[in-house]
């Protein structure tokens, strides 16, 4: 019989869409109750990598993602009580609009934020963007309140207020309509969130991640009634089952890890460790080789269409990953994926030599947006599986593929069941893919 276990209080930060300032809330406040001394779990719905990076240099404390599409419930279900152990307060910032998700339902859900919502119970404080609009925000509001079961709408944060008056008709209008408002943050304002294309070794790296963290605790401390907010947060729960365990790739990995290689779900760190895994970073743009007695070289996502010039001088890395790749496995996942090809081509219209060991050429001249969940099934063995496995995860890439002529790795389809193309390489040990994977 499953478990209910207990999780600390807390809140989820939603908005109606994408750019309502979610996470502008979401990282001020992180820092500002670390700042007052409180243990503070973030947590993020749907599949991220960015969000999460900063939602850890502000809370001084790994940020999770939680999916009801592409993981299983018990899986979320040991990420929810297993890191929140400890914390005195949960922050759960939303992705897109709180209901906004796929067609069909995937493990437990279809990638809603209120399906994580519904499930533990913590309360929903709901970004609106009021620029343009006063009382109507309310009526928009209101929509929120009572539209899913589980889900209660605690209070709400009003973001691109202008004068007093603006901020006066919208939260009367609020507060008739039984929805407190707890914060008003202004048009005009001088904090600057950190820029978004920085990834998590970045968002660890960056000079001035702290001080433009302490600039939005200060803008939340002051805008905000964050006192409040705690006092709206309760405490939450979730039926768990047994653990799940997560079988690593190899017993020994080399994990590429730099500004070009940085995209990797703690959750898979974690599982692949506590079964045994040994880890090993190294540094392709510093040029470093992988460990000589690994079992698997895996090159996770990032950014190497930035750092092409540099990962095409990398001759020592080169060398070693070749020689490496001639007896033992290779994996690589979207940006790892690309650097292991033929080619890259940047921005600028400049191809760079990458590893050559698969066939594919990409290029970013042209950019084309590549975004969703996906459900592969393995046409072969390799590090993710054996052939006839299921996997979920997702895909989200602006690379166009000029040619891709290796054996296929995956049958994919997407979140409505239709298949695609683009299924990934295979060569000799060498595998890759742009899907990233989550659970399976």
């Amino acid at each position: 019989m499953p478990e209910a276990l207990t999780l600390p209080p807390g809140l989820m930060i939603a908005a109606p869409r994408s750019g309502s300032g979610k996470t502008t809330v979401t990282l001020g406040l992180l820092r500002a109750l670390v700042r007052r001394g409180l243990a503070v779990q973030p947590f993020k719905c749907g599949p991220d990598y960015i969000d999460p990076a900063f939602h850890a240099v502000a809370a001084a404390r790994p940020s999770y993602n939680i999916d009801s599409w592409a993981m299983s419930f018990d899986r979320a279900a040991d990420i929810l009580s297993r890191s929140s152990n400890g914390a005195n307060v949960v922050v759960c910032e939303a992705l897109m609009g709180l209901f906004d998700g796929v067609s069909k339902a995937g493990a437990w859900g279809n990638g809603a934020s209120a399906d994580i919502a519904a499930k533990t119970g913590w309360p929903v404080i709901l970004v609106l963007d009021v620029s343009g609009q006063s009382q109507t925000a309310a009526a928009a509001a209101r929509g929120f309140q009572g539209f899913r079961d589980g889900v209660t709408i605690a209070g709400v944060i009003l973001n691109r207020v202008g004068s007093p008056r603006h901020v006066r008709f919208a939260s009367e209008a609020l507060e008739a309509a039984g929805l407190p408002v707890v914060g008003a943050l202004p048009r005009e304002n001088n904090v600057v969130l950190p820029e978004r294309h920085l990834g998590l070794v970045q968002a660890e790296e960056t000079a001035e991640i702290n001080a433009r963290l302490e600039a939005l605790a200060d803008f939340i401390e002051t805008h905000v009634d964050v006192g409040r907010l705690l006092q709206l947060a309760v405490p939450g729960s979730v039926a768990q089952g047994a653990r799940p365990k997560i079988k690593p790739p190899a017993q020994r990995i080399a994990l590429a890890r730099d500004a070009a290689f940085s995209f990797v779900y703690p959750h898979l760190l974690e599982g692949w460790r506590a079964a045994g895994a040994e880890i090993i970073p190294f540094s392709p743009l510093a040029d470093e080789a992988p460990d000589r007695e690994s079992d698997l070289v895996w090159l996770p996502g990032g950014y190497p269409e930035l750092h092409a010039g540099a990962l095409a001088n990398a001759g020592r890395f080169r060398s070693a990953l070749t020689t490496f790749a001639q007896s033992r496995p290779v994996h690589g996942e979207c940006g790892g994926y690309m650097a292991l090809g033929a080619g890259l081509v940047d921005a600028e219209g400049q191809r760079h030599q990458m590893l050559g060991l698969l066939g594919l050429e990409t290029s970013f001249a042209n950019r084309k947006m590549n975004l969703g969940y996906r459900l592969a099934e393995l046409v072969a063995d390799c590090p993710l599986g054996g052939a006839g496995e299921l996997l979920m995860g997702h895909e989200f890439h602006y690379a166009s593929v000029l040619a891709a002529p290796d054996e296929p790795l995956f049958r994919l389809r997407n979140s409505d069941g239709e298949a695609l193309s683009g299924g990934g390489s295979r060569r000799g040990h060498v595998t890759g893919s742009f899907f990233h994977f989550i659970d399976k």
